[in-house]
């Protein structure tokens, strides 16, 4: 990622080594946090959904995408 998508070869590798480890668990609790939410407090309200745990599990899962790419971006391989 670091070459190839945010064109960061010329910085210290084990800072962005460090900071990835630290983007990645962050989106690991996220996963975590918005599947737990959703499957506990939000599918409930709505209805009785099919497969509930699946599809918060999905969600939690799509979250991240989105805040790992910027996190990088803005920290990792700044």
């Amino acid at each position: 990622m670091r070459g190839y998508v945010f064109n960061a070869r010329d910085k210290p590798l084990g800072r962005q080594v460090a900071i990835y480890a630290a983007v990645n668990f962050l989106a690991l609790l996220q996963t975590l946090l918005v599947s737990i939410e959703l499957v506990r407090w939000v599918l409930p309200l709505v209805a009785t959904v099919p497969r509930a745990e699946a599809l918060a599990h999905f969600a939690g899962v799509l979250v991240p995408i989105v805040t790992s790419y910027f996190g990088h971006r803005m920290v990792t391989f700044k």
